[in-house]
């Protein structure tokens, strides 16, 4: 029942596994595989009573480690969703917005765009897999006792969460450069020609030019993405590290 709690927290958060759109069976039945080929080489405390309250604090305990894990890796999906905020905003395509099954609010459309992008570069690298393998390695170097887990791992995932934001802005730079370098381009033309209907001619031109530019890096974009995928990845191992009770 332990190793199933810490697996289910991070399958209920973690990307792809943690998505609504997959059936609450499923994950259950995929918590539950993974609890059975994980629980014969886990070491538990055999002396506590699950039903007790010590029993009931280790499962707590577990479900922060779980959640904790599952967290880290989705700040780094929030990163290139961040980036297409930060781009859709920018190119004046904000108003097209649409709603977001994974955070179950409303996002870009260039926002969701990526964030596919990044899914699938997730999937074709296996990364999926290696976040299993990550989770099964942490029962290893934190492994289920009845101490007190450190709060240094909180505010690991708190420092990482900084990363949304260096992200977005790191991954969304080209393209904000050149809306930037269009705007400036719009306003020298208006200023030349004052005659000209700016609100006429600068939305269709900021509009192509960031889909002009999201088209130009685009072929670039897979390995910047595969790099934040894997610093998600070390994150849930720095983050279980700083989880272990200092006794």
């Amino acid at each position: 029942m332990w190793p199933l709690t810490r697996i289910i927290g991070l399958i209920s958060v973690a990307p792809l596994y943690g998505n609504v759109s997959v059936p609450a069976r499923v994950k259950i039945a995929l918590g539950i595989m993974l609890a059975l080929i994980v629980s014969p080489l886990v070491t538990v405390p055999v002396a506590i009573d699950p039903m007790s309250l010590a029993g009931i604090l280790i499962l707590i305990q577990q479900l922060v480690i779980g959640l904790a894990m599952g967290f880290a890796m989705r700040i780094a999906f929030a990163g290139i969703e961040m980036a297409g905020e930060i781009s859709g905003m920018t190119m004046g395509f904000g108003f097209a917005s649409f709603f977001d099954p994974q955070t179950r609010a409303r996002s870009s459309a260039i926002s969701q765009f990526l964030a596919l992008i990044m899914l699938m570069v997730y999937l074709t690298t296996n990364l999926h897999l290696v976040v299993l393998s990550t989770l099964v390695q942490s029962f290893d170097l934190l492994p289920i006792s009845s101490n007190f887990i450190a709060p240094g791992g909180l505010l690991e995932v708190v420092k990482w969460g900084g990363r949304i934001f260096s992200a977005g802005v790191q991954l969304s730079l080209p393209i904000v450069a050149a809306l930037l370098i269009t705007n400036i381009a719009l306003g020298v033309l208006t200023r030349a020609a004052p005659q000209l209907n700016i609100f006429g001619i600068g939305f269709p031109l900021t509009i192509g030019a960031g889909f002009i530019m999201i088209g130009v890096a685009l072929p670039y974009l897979a390995n910047p993405i595969s790099l934040l995928i894997q610093d998600g990845v070390e994150a849930m191992g720095r983050i279980t590290v700083a989880l272990t009770p200092l006794n």
